[in-house]
């Protein structure tokens, strides 16, 4: 059982409440022996939970002592010959007076485990996304940064004259990435689209998106150029020649 699972499924809490089979149990420790990272958040998950009890902790008030011990005596002297009843009402009464302050300590104790439990789940989710959104950066800037990468600057036309992008393309990978940031804002219903001109033929490389930092799009064998077009938002099979905005020879 890998740290990953421990987390996702909250097994770290359910041990600690017992709520784990014998085999969920014995697979825990053993991670927990290997694994000093997540032996280490399990002491502090153990560590909350003492914490959250002592917070949580309530003194019986004293008056309620007094009170009893004061009814169980008045009752005792009008009635001495029934202090065994007396007596075991009294403590019939401590005891479901206890048990019910224990009950609803422990209701907000299982809440306030909830509530933790349910913020582990999301910061591993938020932790996991960051984790894909920088692995996708470095492969990205591996790309970018690559011997064999060539950066190739598309220029507005005369359409778009302040319009540019960067494409970098690596043919010895198979790689292109685009950089369309310099792209202006166009309406809802339209969209960049990118094509490889071979042996005259427009081939699609994929739509192009301003708000974006860097895209990857199809690599296209033996292009001999590359062209931005304005599509019908979702892109078009073949270019809209007229809406050609930049390209260049590769």
């Amino acid at each position: 059982m890998d740290r990953k699972r421990i987390l996702e499924e909250g097994l770290l809490e359910k041990y600690l409440l017992h709520e784990l089979t014998v085999r969920e149990q014995f697979a825990v420790e053993k991670a927990l022996q290997e694994d000093a990272e997540l032996q280490s958040r399990f002491e502090m998950l153990e560590a909350d939970f003492e914490r959250m009890a002592f917070e949580n902790a309530i003194i019986p008030n004293t008056r309620v002592k007094e009170s009893l011990k004061t009814r169980v005596e008045s009752e005792h002297t009008k009635q001495s010959n029934n202090w065994p009843l007396f007596a075991a009402a009294s403590i019939a009464l401590i005891f479901l007076s206890t048990s019910f302050w224990l009950f609803t300590n422990w209701q907000d104790a299982q809440k306030n485990l909830d509530t933790i439990q349910n913020q582990t789940t999301d910061l591993q989710k938020r932790l996991n996304l960051l984790e894909e959104k920088t692995a996708s950066t470095e492969t990205q800037l591996n790309v970018i940064n690559n011997v064999n990468t060539i950066p190739f600057l598309l220029k507005g036309n005369a359409k778009l004259p302040d319009a540019h992008a960067v494409a970098y393309v690596n043919h010895e990978d198979k790689l292109v990435m685009v950089n369309p940031k310099g792209l202006p804002e166009l309406s809802d219903d339209q969209t960049y689209q990118m094509w490889s001109d071979v042996n005259g033929e427009m081939i699609n490389m994929g739509l192009l998106s301003p708000n974006e930092e860097l895209l990857a799009l199809q690599y296209i064998n033996n292009a001999e150029s590359l062209n931005i077009t304005i599509e019908p938002a979702g892109g078009s099979e073949h270019p809209t020649v007229e809406n050609l905005i930049s390209n260049v020879m590769l």
